[in-house]
């Protein structure tokens, strides 16, 4: 069966309909305490060679299926260098010449060594859409989570990102910060965005399906979780500081309660009525049950 699998495997929901191309194993950070994605033993970061990418490609071209979207799993593909995502960028378009988009997960340091050139000729070999989790804008926040970047160079990232003309889809986590720091995390990070401008912004709850324990050690200890209403007042800290041009605006992945939708800015007062609702007239809004909620 192909692709090869090495599981457990993650994608945005938004790739739901694409081919997952797993490029790489796991994640070569893996040290961020909020992300349980790639703990497991068998998901030890390390790239799949070159000769297995494309023998996949060639059985799944021989299998004349229609495949119009890739994602290049899986967390960290990004952190390959750039000959290397040529070779495997050059083996799709080979193969699969009728793919109309390729994306990846992007860890602002993936970025660092490579060029705008160099990301400009990612781009123009189909590579047009980078999910980049920021995480957060603040970074005391950014230290806690260990999460080894700084407001500079996310913004860094995201700008170089921009230049080469790929679309950027950024990832925020609500509650991140805890009760303590839960309005800087918002407003920080809100500056963050501002002055990216991304095509893209998601937000999604912070949860901790293996335990608290890990996470609250870089807080000291000091980290009380946020609960529903605490987590619409942080999202009305952020859409209240967001100043953004023509973003597109998503908080409905299954972490969240409440779901939010539309075009920032000029949504904004819409979905911060919602929001509001939520705050003043409990019951007023419908909010994910438990059961419905994951990650």
């Amino acid at each position: 069966m192909f692709p090869e699998y090495i599981e457990p495997l993650f994608r945005p929901p938004s790739e739901a309909r694409s081919l997952i191309l797993q490029v790489t194993n796991g994640c070569s950070w893996n040290k961020c305490t909020f992300c349980e994605m790639y703990t497991a033993s068998q998901k030890r970061f390390r790239p799949k060679p070159q000769e297995q990418i494309e023998r996949e490609l060639s059985i799944i071209a021989q299998s004349g299926q229609a495949i119009r979207r890739i994602f290049l799993a899986d967390g960290d593909a990004m952190t390959l260098s750039y000959r290397r995502l040529s070779e495997i960028l050059r083996a799709i378009n080979h193969y699969l010449p009728n793919v109309q988009r390729i994306s990846s997960y992007c860890l602002p340091r993936n970025l660092k060594n490579k060029s705008v050139d160099q990301l400009s000729e990612l781009q123009a070999l189909g590579l047009s859409l980078m999910y980049v989790g920021c995480e957060t804008g603040d970074d005391l926040m950014l230290e806690k989570i260990q999460k080894g970047e700084n407001y500079e160079s996310s913004l860094s990232a995201l700008l170089k990102a921009k230049q080469a003309g790929m679309k950027r889809s950024v990832m925020i986590l609500n509650g991140l910060g805890g009760k303590k720091y839960s309005e800087q995390h918002a407003i920080n990070s809100a500056r963050l965005m501002n002055e990216a401008q991304p095509e893209y912004l998601s937000t999604l709850v912070v949860s901790f399906p293996q335990g608290i324990t890990r996470y609250q050690e870089g807080f000291g200890g000091d980290f009380e979780a946020l609960g529903q209403i605490e987590l619409a007042q942080e999202m009305e800290f952020l859409l209240s500081h967001l100043a953004l041009e023509q973003t597109i605006f998503r908080s409905d992945h299954a972490s969240n309660y409440l779901v939010l939708k539309g075009t920032l800015n000029q949504d904004r007062e819409k979905l911060l009525k919602i929001v509001r609702m939520a705050l003043k007239q409990p019951g007023s809004v419908p909010l994910r049950q438990e059961w419905q909620r994951g990650i």
